[in-house]
Parts: structure tokens; C-alpha cells; sequence
């Protein structure tokens, strides 16, 4: 079964920093893991994924240079640093994962999904 658990979410100023986690479980290899965010009255929009063995991560253009994702894949971990926060990165953020590699910038392809954690930015 698979499990995904996030956690480091909190409120910051802008300029400020995070670093969200997400502690996976029963995922088979290979894998991808995504960070998706939703804002109140907002679709669930793509930020960031990366492979399982972290040779690879690709970023939306509103946080490319901002937010960074790692992979220990001995450890199922996926960590995002966010610097830079802005007013407008305010969402919950969510891990997810999915095998292959395609479509990796789509919320319908992901099939398995972690709570949620929120971040809030205060200008």
C-alpha cells in the first residue's frame, strides 16, 4: 500500500524560507514524485517533480530558481526547499507519485497522494 506523508509546512514572511518533506512508503521502483499546490478557489497546480533516483527534476516557471527538490531515494524521501517565498506561493502543497515519466505536469496523473501542508506567506 502505498503512503505518502508531508510534513515542514508553517507560515514565513516574503523572502522567507521552507522545507517541505515527504516520507514515502510501499512506492514501487521507479517512480516519480511530484509537488502539486492549491490555492483557496484554485486548481491543484503543478510545482515541481523529480525520478526516483534524483538525476532528474523538472520545475514550474513560477518557482524555477526559488524552490529546489532532492531525493534520498535509500531513505523514500523527497524534500522541497523554498526560498524566495512569495505572497503567492500561499496553498497547501502536496506530494504525489506515479511511475514512468510522462505527463509528470499533470495532477490526473498521479495516483497516489499525500494529505497536504499548508504554507502560508504574509507580505
Amino acid at each position: 500500500q502505498v503512503q505518502l506523508v508531508e510534513s515542514g509546512g508553517g507560515s514565513v514572511q516574503a523572502g522567507g524560507s521552507l522545507r517541505l518533506t515527504c516520507e514515502a512508503s510501499g512506492v514501487p521502483l521507479p517512480y516519480i514524485m511530484g509537488w502539486f499546490r492549491q490555492a483557496p478557489g484554485k486548481g491543484r497546480e503543478f510545482v515541481g517533480a523529480i525520478n526516483w533516483r534524483g538525476n532528474w527534476a523538472e520545475y514550474a516557471d513560477s518557482v524555477k530558481g526559488r524552490f529546489t527538490i532532492s531525493a534520498d531515494n535509500a531513505k523514500y524521501t523527497v524534500v522541497q526547499h523554498m526560498t524566495g517565498l512569495k505572497p503567492e506561493d500561499t496553498a497547501v502543497y502536496y506530494c504525489s507519485t506515479k511511475s514512468g515519466s510522462g505527463a509528470y505536469g499533470y495532477a490526473s496523473s498521479y495516483p497516489y497522494w499525500g494529505q497536504g501542508t499548508q504554507v502560508t506567506v504574509s507580505s
